[in-house]
Formats: C-alpha cells, structure tokens, sequence
C-alpha cells in the first residue's frame, strides 16, 4: 500500500493527464553500477547508493521533456524511499522534468511491475490520467499495457 511515499517538486499537481516515467535505464545510465547485479548474490543496496554517479541519457531526457511538454510528469520507479535525496538531487543536478516522484518503499521488496501496478492504481483513484508510461523493463511495458496504457521502450540493455 502506498504511505507517504509520494514526493512533489512543487507541490500537489492537479488531477488530469500525466506520463509515467521511470528513471533507472530510462533518465539515467545506470550500467556503471550493473555490475552489483551480477551473480548469485544481487547487491541491490550498493546498486542504488551509486546512482548519485549516473551520467543522464540525454536523448531520451530530451525525448520525455518533448513528449510530456503540457503534461505532469511522474517519476514511479522502484528504487527503495530512502534514496529519496540522492534521487531528487541527481534530477535537480541533470535538469530532469518532473512534478512527483513515487518510490518504493524500504521494506517492499516484490516485483517491480507489482510495485509500478499499484502506484498507478492509487494515481487513478486520486484523479490522474496516465496518458503513456515510458520504461525499460518489458515486464513493466506489459503490465502498462495490459492496464490499457500506451507506453514508449527505451532500450537499456539491462534485461537482455
């Protein structure tokens, strides 16, 4: 269940049309740090404390600033709550376009489709429109359109 994890750049946007952005292989390079997935042992704690060090994807930055210009952007990704500073600072550092970003809780580890689901479940019920979801992950791309939401690939490399 989504508790206080919604943080806003400046304040409440209003209900009605919005993009869904993630971040990780979409707005950020993210392969410098793709090595602490590897292997048995996932070091998704070190992982997402590099992001900090993320070079921007300039390309597809200036494609989700295009594609959203008379939309609010929400950032949904399931980077973990407590990565909320080195988050807002690398998009405040990388002038990334965004209204409100949802996070991941610390101690909700499921998939990250069931995560992205019921954030966008809750931003239905509060009055957004998800109008597209831009993602990475095909597993995500599926579950966005399953729930009847055009989406944009970006190719990362990350699930090949």
């Amino acid at each position: 269940m989504l508790v206080n994890r919604r943080i806003y750049k400046d304040g409440l946007p209003a209900a009605g049309p919005v993009s869904i952005v993630d971040i990780d292989g979409v707005l950020s390079d993210a392969s410098g740090r793709q090595h602490f997935l590897f292997g048995e042992n996932k070091e998704w704690w070190n992982f997402f404390e590099a992001a900090i060090d993320d070079p921007p994807i300039l390309e597809s930055v200036r494609l989700v600033k295009e594609l959203t210009k008379n939309q609010i952007v929400i950032l949904v990704t399931a980077r973990p709550k407590r990565l909320t500073e080195i988050t807002t600072n690398w998009m405040d550092q990388n002038g990334i376009h965004w209204d409100a970003l949802e996070m991941r809780e610390d101690d909700n580890f499921t998939s990250s489709s069931d995560v992205k689901r019921e954030v966008l479940h809750v931003l239905q019920s509060l009055g957004y429109e998800p109008q597209l979801a831009i993602d990475d992950d095909p597993r995500n791309l599926v579950m966005y359109q399953t729930e009847g939401i055009p989406t944009v690939y970006i190719h990362s490399g990350y699930y090949e």
